[in-house]
């Protein structure tokens, strides 16, 4: 069982910084950051997300860049962290809640007579006591309103602060100015309760919220928790020595000891074992290992004691390849988000709009200032932006989350919402429909060869390439017994074969489609190669160039088995009512014979595809107004995986396929494919669905918060339950689970 190889890439045009941003509240908070990073010269790109707290920046190298950027979120009001900061950790479920539990214990006597009045009891509290109650909540607690408005207003814009702080004072500032312009012993109505209560409701709130936001980033701190803090070195003599993991050089010798977590990516060197990648695989079973094969970071080494080169460090492991995709995808914006930022760039003014017209319209009816203000106060509380901006980013990072656990590493949010609209799937088959191990089933000779020195030569020609069949070739050689000698002047003829000379001697191997295009002939070789194209075999055919022209040496069929689950995973995909391709190199009659294997109709068969011209296929497909998804493997699957609305590359394949993907499945079970869709489609869901409760929450609750059906407490109470709500909602899909084929 191969495991994941992740993609590494480099661009030396532009570099990315993560950056922390705290002091964040609400999508208009977002808004501004991402302005005040996007007018820094140099930067090309921002992108900044609420519920990591978290900006990545794309911009021209720069030696100064990242104190620029700092300084850019310092000015716009909010503190720059570093990268790790923003991370939650991984606290206790009660961390942060002093400060809401004081203002609880402040509030609740204030909120004694509301509950008495529904009781017809009288239990109003002398004014003074009110004044001493609210307050230390007003002004202590809800300091941070007070300082991160401010900032808003420094920077002629608004947030859920500014909102917050502006409602709460007004209702403090009423019940001030009815105290002391009141009778002496008169009991006159207070508005204390309103502004003590809705601050204590809003801290609540964002305790609540930052308390589900550390489990949508439990995935990515489950993946940094899978790496050991030490590792013990061999030294020359033999001696193992205790080091930090980050002072481990690429080609050291490491013990790894029963139980223990493999501290680096390596060889296995000594020794043999099972080992547990489940965590980075989603690979239940233990994965027996042996001298020579590959060993990854954070999986967990079984019963045997093993020894490892290290054959990666630092960023450049498959462990923290896999963090960086996660989190690549984690920080990104669907292209839904663009709604959003839309609406929040002038949602704070027009709610200010509204709450003054709404003063001005009850008192314009003679309600009294004092009933317009309660009522304006009500709009500026329930109007806190916060759902719409947490909506869409805490439901991706639960998805990506949960599909990271499974398998499925989504790199980027485009590539997730539009998983969702899929309605074809085009497999590439060698690799990824098959094993991708062919077996050379026939040799067949010409009547004046010798079987032997034709085998010799094939394997000689085809020593030097990674494609299946030609790994083949060379294996069968070997199982003889046959030393295979290295070609002179190879040189490879893409998508068709390769020539070269051995032994003083020239010859071409390829396909018989390469062979038909250089006029050669099968001679008495074509009814037996009539007869394996029936059997479904592939064949590839040995020439030699003579005098005369180009002589055929010998035939060879190759058969390939396809995956176990293969033919069930299909029918995962046929259930979602989806269509399936397959595209291959092979002949008509090898590519149908798999196909009945598989339970594919001569419909659903594209044969005889030429590498480069795959991508040609996944067009065509599109053109016909299909969504398509590219499933591949290989190095001439990349083109194709780009050109496709969604590439998915196998963990099994190429780091180049990889790369040309946008989700990539870290095992080689077909079953991923319908999972990637299915979880894809319920995140694209979880994300309607918030924004749909997000907006309808503001576009019903104003109004009636405006026409005066709304006390600012109970405001304050549905503008708090609205952001738990929607990341409550996203936290569902941590219930998912993959279904097997």
């Amino acid at each position: 069982m191969n495991t994941f190889t992740p993609p590494s890439s480099s661009s030396s045009s532009s570099s990315t910084l993560d950056l922390g941003v705290g002091g964040m509240t609400c999508a208009s908070c977002v808004s501004r950051v991402e302005k005040a990073l996007k007018k820094v010269p140099g930067v090309q790109e921002a992108t900044v997300n609420l519920a990591t707290e978290s900006a990545r920046v794309l911009y021209a190298p720069s030696a100064q860049m990242d104190a620029q950027l700092r300084r850019a979120v310092r000015n716009a009001g909010y503190e720059p962290r570093a990268a790790e900061a923003a991370l939650p950790e991984d606290l206790s479920p009660w961390a942060g809640f002093l400060p809401v539990a004081v203002g609880l214990l402040l509030s609740a006597p204030l909120l004694f007579p509301m509950i008495g009045d529904l009781f017809g009891k009288h239990w109003m509290l002398p004014a003074w006591q009110q004044f001493l109650l609210a307050t230390p909540v007003q002004f202590i607690l809800g300091a941070r309103f007070y300082k991160a408005g401010w900032h808003a207003l420094k920077a002629l814009t608004g947030n859920m602060d500014l909102l917050v702080a502006i409602g709460t004072s007004a209702g403090w500032g009423l019940s001030m100015w009815l105290w002391l312009s009141a009778e002496p012993d008169t009991m006159v109505h207070l508005y204390f309760e309103a502004s003590a209560v809705v601050v204590t409701l809003v801290l609540l709130g964002k305790w609540l919220e930052a308390r589900a936001k550390r489990q949508t980033t439990a995935a990515i701190r489950a993946l940094h928790a899978l790496r050991p803090e030490t590792a013990h070195v061999l030294q020359p003599g033999g001696e193992e020595v205790d080091l930090p993991v980050a002072e481990v050089l690429l080609g050291d010798r490491l013990v790894v000891r029963p139980g223990e977590r493999i501290p680096m990516d390596g060889l296995l060197q000594d020794g043999q074992t099972q080992v547990d990648e489940s965590m980075l695989t989603g690979e239940p079973l233990p994965v027996a290992k042996q001298a020579g094969d590959k060993l990854t970071g954070g999986s967990i080494n079984g019963d045997g004691r093993v020894v490892l080169q290290v054959s990666a460090v630092g960023s450049e492991s498959v462990l923290a390849q896999i963090i960086r995709l996660v989190e690549d995808a984690q920080a990104a914006k669907a292209p839904i988000q663009r709604l959003v930022d839309q609406v929040s760039a002038v949602f704070v003014p027009v709610v200010l709009v509204i709450a003054l017209a709404t003063l001005l319209g009850w008192w314009w009816q003679g309600a009294g200032l004092e009933t317009a203000l309660i009522h304006a106060v009500a709009v500026l509380v329930i109007a806190c932006p916060c759902a719409l901006g947490l909506a869409t980013p805490a439901a991706i990072m639960a998805g990506t989350g949960v599909a990271a656990k499974n398998g499925i590493l989504i790199k980027d949010a485009q590539a997730l919402e539009l998983a969702h609209k899929v309605d074809t799937v085009a497999f590439d088959k060698t690799g990824t429909l098959t094993v991708g191990r062919p077996r050379m089933v026939a040799f067949v000779v010409a009547p004046d060869s010798d079987e032997a020195q034709q085998l010799a030569v094939a394997a000689s020609l085809q020593s030097g390439s990674e494609h299946p069949l030609a790994r083949a070739v060379v294996t069968a050689a070997q199982e003889r017994g046959m030393t295979v000698a290295q070609p002179d002047g190879l040189r490879a003829v893409p998508g068709r074969g390769s020539e070269g000379e051995v032994g003083a001697r020239s010859y071409l191997i390829g396909s018989l489609r390469w062979m038909q295009e250089l006029g050669v002939g099968l001679g008495a070789l074509a009814p037996e190669a009539a007869r394996l194209q029936a059997e479904g075999a592939t064949l590839s055919v040995l020439v030699e160039r003579v005098t005369q022209g180009l002589t055929v040496r010998a035939l060879m069929a190759f058969a390939d088995e396809s995956k176990p689950e293969a033919r069930q995973a299909l029918a995962l995909l046929r259930a979602r009512g989806i269509r399936i391709v397959m595209i291959s190199g092979d002949n008509r009659g090898a590519a149908l014979a798999m196909g009945a294997r598989l339970g594919l109709g001569a419909d659903e068969i594209m044969a005889e595809v030429l590498p480069g011209d795959k991508a040609a296929k996944v067009a065509e497909l599109k053109a016909g107004g299909h969504t398509v998804v590219m499933v591949g493997d290989g190095v001439n699957d990349a083109p194709a995986l780009a050109a496709a609305d969604v590439g998915m590359a196998m963990g099994t394949g190429t780091d180049v396929a990889m790369h040309a993907a946008g989700i990539t499945l870290m095992r080689g079970d077909l079953a991923l494919v319908a999972g990637a869709l299915d979880i894809s489609h319920r995140t694209v869901m979880k994300i309607r669905q918030n924004l749909f409760w997000a907006f309808a929450y503001n576009v019903a609750g104003i109004p009636l918060a405006a026409l005066g059906f709304l006390s600012p407490v109970v405001a304050g109470a549905a503008m708090a339950l609205s952001s738990v709500s929607v990341i409550s909602n996203a936290l569902l899909l941590k219930r998912w689970r993959l279904r097997k084929a």
